[in-house]
């Protein structure tokens, strides 16, 4: 199935921030800016130096190919990572705060409401069309989402949020295409770093000098961010944003199954319905390509 290794992508990087809590919650005792500050500044310098060493020709390439476009191009193409730069920016410190100081239900409710608005935006943006189930998919999620804002409205504030940032990023790198994904990654990052660097004297707090501190943040800058981001957008490559959007549902199942069983998180029954909705929802979406792949490991094994 030529899709299959856009799917894996996916999956893998959303199944990675499902776990996020875990490297993210040591870290409480520290503010939300300190945080988001040595996330993003570790990012910047650990791709910078990737690329001195080993993408020195995509670079190169990548430049290149800039120089060569139509001026009104140019614009497009710096316009969609100059916002994705801010939108990662924003949906980062929002995640951030509302995971050490709220509740990782909040964070999970932002990664489902994401879909739907990614779904949307890139029906309406993209002009990406969508079948019958796939409706009834997304039909289904907003009535998981609204089953869980009738559990805690606040906690629907905060996801809309986070889930709108999110949701932005992935439409307008659906967009952002002929370039190397590493380089456009590197971009993102570096800019986020320099946008935020006016702001580090008079926000940061004293240097955190505990070792426990930085080995988190450098997980997290590796593990958490950089690796699946590439994942994320070489999955859009494959796959339109709607697709990708409704795969980020794996992220808060991950996230609400920790948030109950590690953190003992109260879960109402009216919290587990309306994840189990979603989680139909997901299987919905995606039940076209699941026929089709058993169709095919049956006529293999034929």
């Amino acid at each position: 199935m030529k899709n299959a290794k856009y799917y894996l992508a996916a999956i893998s990087a959303y199944a990675t921030w499902g776990f996020f809590s875990l490297v993210l919650k040591p870290l409480k005792a520290y503010a939300s800016v300190d945080i988001l500050f040595y996330r993003i500044f570790s990012c910047a310098i650990l791709m910078l130096l990737i690329t001195a060493l080993f993408k020195r020709k995509a670079l190169a390439d990548a430049v290149a190919r800039y120089k060569a476009l139509p001026a009104a191009q140019k614009r497009s193409v710096m316009l969609l990572n100059i916002g994705g730069s801010v939108f990662l920016n924003i949906n980062w410190f929002s995640f951030i705060y509302v995971l050490n100081h709220v509740s990782i239900k909040a964070t999970s409710l932002a990664y489902l409401v994401c879909p739907i608005l990614t779904t949307l935006l890139a029906f309406f943006l993209l002009h990406e069309k969508l079948s019958k189930p796939q409706w009834a998919a997304v039909a289904l999620s907003i009535a998981g989402c609204l089953l869980l804002s009738y559990a805690d409205m606040m906690d629907m504030v905060y996801g809309i949020i986070i889930g709108l940032t999110y949701a932005l990023y992935l439409v307008s790198q659906r967009k952002n295409t002929g370039f190397d994904k590493f380089i456009l990654l590197t971009f993102h990052i570096v800019l986020s770093a320099i946008l935020l660097l006016p702001f580090y004297p008079a926000y940061s707090g004293p240097v955190p000098t505990e070792t426990h501190f930085w080995v988190y943040i450098e997980v997290i800058a590796v593990a958490f961010t950089i690796i699946p981001l590439f994942l994320n957008l070489y999955a859009l490559k494959g796959l339109n944003s709607s697709t990708v959007g409704m795969l980020l549902n794996i992220n808060p199942i991950i996230a609400f199954v920790l948030a109950n069983v590690v953190y003992h998180e109260h879960i109402s029954t009216l919290q587990l319905a309306a994840y189990c909705i979603i989680f139909m929802a997901v299987l919905v979406f995606n039940a076209q390509l699941l026929l089709k792949a058993k169709a095919v490991s049956e006529a293999a094994s034929a």
